[in-house]
């Protein structure tokens, strides 16, 4: 569990007391998500604009806090049709709806790589509590800059469409929808 707390510490940790912050690396982060489509198959998708904010207190994992800003125009499920039907009232509503956000309310740590991650996530103006899991891939210098670290984590969870409003096309078109958040962090001097 130190060995997490430390590691995290190192990481997240945006005080003074650590030679330099870290931040998302967008090139090497993705956020997908995968669907039930009426029963045969899964339809995979990406957002492909994202912003988190991270901070971790080693000191006092209970107020540690994540949070992320998604731009629900950046969807791509590799299908132009799709895609502007997603968009539309029927589904995300972009228009009206421009962000999807998180922000959390706790974080718990599971075990020495594994921590839960409790909060709130609005989707179409409404807002719901939701559970994610975040592992700890590996933290390590750069290798084509050794002077840098990074650090790579892998965050899942389930959300329920329907919960948020979200009907159409239900139960055809998957309720429940795995998300995946692919996170690299680089410290940044």
């Amino acid at each position: 569990m130190r060995l997490l707390k430390a590691a995290f510490a190192l990481i997240l940790s945006t005080t003074t007391a650590f030679a330099a912050p870290w931040k998302i690396d967008p090139d090497h982060s993705h956020l997908t998500f995968t669907v039930d489509n009426l029963g045969f198959s899964l339809t995979q998708g990406q957002f492909r604009k994202f912003t988190a904010d991270i901070d971790f207190d080693p000191e006092n994992v209970e107020t540690s806090s994540v949070s992320f800003v998604i731009d629900t125009n950046s969807i791509d499920t590799n299908s132009k049709g799709r895609d502007k039907s997603i968009r539309s009232k029927n589904y995300l509503d972009v228009k009206n709806h421009p962000e999807i956000s998180f922000t959390s309310n706790t974080v718990r740590l599971l075990d020495d790589k594994t921590a839960e991650i409790k909060g709130d996530v609005t989707i179409r103006g409404v807002t719901k509590e939701a559970t994610f899991t975040a592992e700890m891939i590996r933290i390590a210098p750069n290798p084509f800059a050794k002077e840098t670290q990074l650090a790579g984590f892998a965050v899942t969870g389930v959300i329920d469409r329907v919960e948020f409003g979200i009907t159409y096309g239900a139960p055809a078109v998957g309720v429940s929808i795995a998300v995946r958040l692919d996170l690299q962090l680089k410290e940044v001097k």
